[in-house]
């Protein structure tokens, strides 16, 4: 099991992609946060606090610098690995420069299944949940998409990887005026 924990210490707008299920983003920073999530069952379930809106995170209908920050709490291990760099690229649209995007998620090698058991902190407020995905070419790594984000436009402001449990948390900045 994985230990994350995670503080307020963001501040602005936030875009979390895949919001919705246990809304860990929203449930740190409440109506800082605009949750999307490409189901609408998943963002039912996310506590009250944040906006909660259906979106497709390869096409953001937001317009162009609407974000101080984009986050992705254990997002990517759920979208198709075609599909990072869309998603990526949008991220990149939508924040401001300086802006700032956050990434947390697994290393996977193989997801027949994928699970990951986590104990989070989310400032003061403990949750345990599990991620899980079973799905063919699922392999990904903070490399992987560290390459994806720089492609994407982004620059590297530091990444953190627990190399006995495979976890990792990756922050990119979208330089500009």
């Amino acid at each position: 099991m994985a230990e994350i924990s995670l503080k307020k210490e963001l501040s602005g707008s936030i875009l979390d992609l895949g919001g919705g299920g246990e809304g860990i983003v929203g449930r740190v920073y409440g109506s800082a946060v605009t949750a999307i999530d490409n189901r609408q069952e998943e963002l039912d379930e996310a506590p009250k606090g944040p906006e909660k809106l259906p979106m497709d995170a390869c096409d953001l209908k937001f317009d162009d610098g609407s974000f101080d920050n984009v986050t992705a709490f254990y997002f990517f291990m759920y979208l198709l690995k075609e599909r990072h760099e869309d998603a990526l690229a949008e991220a990149f649209r939508v924040l401001r420069p300086k802006g700032r995007l956050y990434v947390w998620d697994a290393e996977i090698k193989k997801a027949d299944p994928f699970l990951v058991e986590l104990d989070i902190d989310a400032n003061g407020e403990r949750v345990h949940t599990t991620y899980g995905v079973y799905k063919d070419d699922a392999r990904q790594d903070a490399q992987s998409l560290a390459k994806a984000a720089r492609s994407a436009g982004f620059s590297p402001v530091f990444s953190r990887i627990e190399d006995e449990d495979g976890q990792f948390h990756l922050c990119f900045e979208k330089q500009g005026d």
